[in-house]
Order: structure tokens, then sequence, then C-alpha cells
């Protein structure tokens, strides 16, 4: 097949631990052609969906991992597949991006599917299941926001749209900071804030649980650094083995379903004692610190499950 990835800059990621990589590996050695552009060059051209970019090969070869030919736009139609594989932050020009993607198909499969990647922000999907959640506020206004800390106590508050632990504070029942982080976020956006209550389980570890086209694939544990309480590995977290519990597999069992309807193939929900807090559909990550651990080929099982829906021309 041929496939493309819509990703940020291949120069700067670190090949030990970048999903999109090993992505693209996998892709390779099952003999797809790959193509590489940055979403900046993404655009509408009187009715065809274009990309500047280039054709790739990946080796694993720290800093020479991406071999890259000469620069030219493509139409992205005349792919089979197209990775939509860049980092938040969600906004305008992400979602700008997921409405030019999705007049790609039907011939050209997205993955994610573009559509519900817009409709599936990461921390809203999970309202979905508030059996399985912790208790949540998603508030712009402050009196809600202090209703929430002050009926719960200890509280996690976050920018809705925030990732990878940037802007993320816990606020214990002796903190004084609401009012000055709420003046803080609120000074330069407009977006909401998302609070929660504040799971002590997260000192043992955030697990990043792995969903290929709906199914558990595996786990890995994501332990915070010593005095802090994000787990995002870029922070500090270091990752460790982890089993699947049952709770994991009920967990999964209940979101698995919607997931493979919408087309999100490959998909990482976060999980802090037995409560499951995002699902991360925009650019999961953990693949490879998951295979490391598990030894499986992961990869191949989402693309697998690419080639079993391109065969069924979905």
């Amino acid at each position: 097949m041929r496939v493309a990835f819509q990703m940020d800059p291949i120069g700067a990621i670190d090949i030990d631990a970048d999903s999109t990589f090993r992505l693209a590996e996998e892709a390779q050695a099952r003999g797809h052609d790959l193509f590489y552009y940055t979403p900046g060059t993404l655009a509408y051209e009187e009715g065809r969906i274009t990309a500047r970019g280039q054709t790739l090969k990946v080796r694993r070869v720290r800093g020479d991992h991406a071999v890259l030919g000469e620069m030219e736009t493509v139409t992205l139609d005349e792919f089979d597949v197209v990775w939509l594989r860049q980092d938040p932050p969600f906004d305008m020009h992400y979602i700008t991006t997921t409405h030019l993607l999705q007049r790609l198909a039907p011939g050209t499969l997205v993955v994610n599917d573009p559509f519900w990647v817009r409709n599936f922000p990461e921390k809203l999907l999970v309202l979905d299941f508030p059996d399985l959640t912790p208790p949540t506020a998603i508030a712009r206004d402050l009196a809600t926001i202090r209703a929430f800390k002050d009926g719960h106590g200890d509280v996690i508050l976050k920018p809705l749209y925030g990732n990878g632990g940037a802007g993320v504070f816990r606020l214990d029942r002796n903190d004084r900071n609401l009012s000055a982080l709420y003046e803080l976020f609120t000074g330069f956006s407009r977006e909401p804030l998302i609070v929660q209550k504040f799971l002590p389980a997260v000192s043992e570890g955030d697990k990043r649980v792995i969903l290929v086209d709906g199914e558990a694939a595996g786990a890995i544990n994501r332990v915070p650094a010593a005095g802090e309480t994000r787990s995002n590995m870029h922070v500090g977290g270091r990752a460790e083995p982890a089993e699947l519990s049952d709770r994991d597999r009920e967990i999964c069992a209940a979101i698995g379903p919607l997931l493979r309807e919408r087309g999100q193939v490959f998909v990482g929900i976060d999980v802090i004692g037995g409560h499951l807090t995002e699902i991360n559909v925009t650019s999961p990550t953990g693949l490879q610190e998951l295979e490391r651990f598990d030894g499986a080929n992961v990869a191949a099982r989402i693309w697998e499950a690419i080639e079993a829906r391109r065969a069924a021309g979905r």
C-alpha cells in the first residue's frame, strides 16, 4: 500500500520511544511505500486534498533514522492509508486538519478516523462512561470549580485540551492557589478547565493500556518521579511492565466496541486506581515500551487491523 504519515518533524523524534516511528518501521517491513509530511503543508486545492512532503525510508540508526526523498506535492486520495499522527495541542489548526482529511473518505483510509478524532477529545469521551471515571467537572466558571473542590477536597486541575502533563496541578485541601491558577489559565485561553478528584493510587502508577481496533493489546505502568504528581514520561515518569487486571479488561470491554465502530484503530487509555481518566485518540504513545516489556509485535497487530479494513473496503 501507499501510506502517508501526517506528523510533527521527523528529525526530532526519539526512535527508541516514538510510536509513529515504530508504525512506519513496521509498515516498511510489510512492503508498504511511505510518504511523510507535516500538518502545515496539508491543503485543499480546488477539490483536491494535497500535502507537500517527501518519500520516506526509516532505519533504526540514532541521528540518521529517516532517509527522505525530494520535496514534492501529492494528492492524498492517491494513497491507500493516511496516518493522523501529529501531537496536540488540540486547537483550531488540529481541528481543521481533521475536516480536510475527512474529505478523503471513502477511497483513502485515514487512521484514526478524523471525524471521530475531532469529536472524541481525550478528556471528553470519558464522560460517556461515568461509572468508569473519577468524579469530574468541566467548567470555565470559577464558582463551579470551587464548589467541586470544596466537595472533594483534593483535586487535579488541568486545561481541558492540554496534553503531555502540561498545566496539570494538584490542589489539596490546604491549597490556596485556585483563584490564582484560574486567573492564569483564563488570562491566555478561552477554553474550559477540567477538575477531577485526586486519586492517591497515582503514586503507584498511571497505567497506559493500548487498544487495537477496540481490543486490549497490553499495558505499561507509568510511575511519577519522586515529588511529582504527573506520570508522563517526558516529565520524568518511568515506564514499568504491567499486567492487564480484571478491571482493565472490564473498562476495555465497555469502551472497545464504540472505538472500533468509530474507526479508532490505535488508542491509548489511562487508568489510575481502576478509574478511566483519559481516552487518547489523537496521537497515542507507549507502543515501543509495551513491545519491549511484552515481547509482542503490537505494531504488526495494528497494521493487520488496517489491512483488514482496507480489504473490506472500509
